[in-house]
C-alpha cells in the first residue's frame, strides 16, 4: 500500500466528536489527502462554517497521523464548494440508521444566487429509524448539535435524532 493511501486511509477513519458512528470519510468532510515524504497534507471540509466539532477534527487528525509516523500534519479547510450532506457514503448512511439517527434526505439544489428567505415551517417526511414508518413529527428544530433536530415517531413512540439536509 503506498503512503498516500496511508494517510489517507487513516484521516478518513478518524471518527466524528459529533457523531462518533461515523468517519470522516464517511461524511464526506475529507476532500484531499497529500504526502511528500514524512509531510502530510489534509485537506477538509466543514459540515457549516460555524461547526464547533473543527478544533476537535483537527485535533484528531493531527494526533492520529503523528501517531502513525507522519513528522508535519498541516490542516487546510477548503469551504468551496460548500459541504453537502448529499457527501454522505451509503455506508455513512447505514452507521447512522442503526445508531438510531435517521440520515438525511437528498438535499435541495442550491441556488448561486441569495437564498430566499420563508417563515413557514417546511414539512419533511422523516422515517423513524426503528420502525421506519413515516408517522413522525419534529419536536424540535434543533438536537444535540445544531445540525440535528429531534423527531418522535408516532408509530412506535420513541424519539430519534434526524441529520437535516444541507
Amino acid at each position: 500500500m503506498s503512503p498516500v493511501r496511508d494517510a489517507r486511509d487513516i484521516a478518513a477513519a478518524v471518527p466524528d466528536p459529533e457523531l462518533p458512528m461515523v468517519t470522516l470519510g464517511d461524511l464526506g468532510i475529507l476532500r484531499a489527502v497529500q504526502q511528500d515524504g514524512p509531510d502530510v497534507t489534509v485537506t477538509i471540509t466543514p459540515t457549516y462554517s460555524g461547526c464547533p466539532a473543527m478544533r476537535e477534527i483537527n485535533q484528531d487528525l493531527r494526533q492520529r497521523l503523528g501517531e502513525a509516523g507522519y513528522r508535519s500534519v498541516t490542516i487546510r479547510t477548503e469551504l468551496s464548494p460548500p459541504w453537502s450532506s448529499d457527501w454522505i457514503t451509503p455506508e455513512g448512511h447505514r452507521k447512522l440508521r442503526a445508531a438510531g439517527i435517521a440520515p438525511p434526505s437528498v438535499a435541495a439544489p442550491r441556488n448561486p444566487g441569495p437564498i430566499p428567505l420563508s417563515l413557514t415551517v417546511r414539512s419533511r417526511s422523516v422515517a423513524c429509524p426503528r420502525c421506519q414508518s413515516t408517522r413522525t413529527s419534529e419536536v424540535a428544530a434543533f438536537s444535540g448539535t445544531a445540525c440535528k433536530a429531534l423527531y418522535r415517531c408516532e408509530e412506535c413512540r420513541e424519539p430519534f435524532e434526524y441529520v437535516k439536509e444541507i
